[in-house]
């Protein structure tokens, strides 16, 4: 007798993989999967279905990352791919990855610091990503993107983003 062995969890981990390798191109050290946007990866039929949630509805680079979405998914033979937007519940910062949030913290950006449901404020203090300092000064509520606030370290008196809680 022939076992038939399902072949689909380990293309679904395949294909978890090839999405690991999307960059977010705001913050190009982290990718779609750091972020927590990739919600979920299931054959479908003969394709594959992605559910996938925009860091926020009106984010001007959803269009580009469902087209390398789509990319990958085709360069690699996994069609055909139905990308499913998935708005509810909506993203949130407590998504990231613990590696993600270092990963800011070293490319100079600080990363969220509290539970996105405890966030209806900036925090009074945030962390210089470079000195670790919390003597900082916020400057705008808005910095390099609207997820993004901008500081400035009161210590070695660099400016850098800090990703807000959403």
């Amino acid at each position: 007798m022939q076992q038939t062995i399902d072949i689909a969890p380990a293309q679904v981990r395949q294909i978890w993989a090839l999405l690991g390798q999307i960059p977010d191109p705001e913050v190009p050290v982290l990718t779609i999967t750091d972020l927590g946007m990739v919600r979920s990866v299931a054959p479908y039929g003969a394709g594959w279905v992605i559910g996938f949630t925009p860091t926020y509805s009106g984010c001007p680079a959803t269009e580009h990352l469902l087209g390398e979405i789509r990319r990958v998914m085709s360069e690699h033979g996994f069609t055909p791919v139905h990308v499913v937007m998935q708005l509810d519940p909506p993203w949130t910062t407590d998504w990231m990855t613990p590696d993600a949030r270092a990963r800011l913290r070293e490319y100079g950006i600080s990363p969220p610091q509290a539970h996105a449901c405890h966030a209806s404020e900036l925090p009074e203090t945030v962390a210089c990503p470079r000195c670790g300092s919390r003597h900082t000064t916020m400057i705008s509520e808005f910095g390099s993107t609207a997820c993004k606030a901008l500081y400035r370290c009161d210590s070695c008196r660099e400016p850098f983003d800090y990703f807000k809680c959403i």
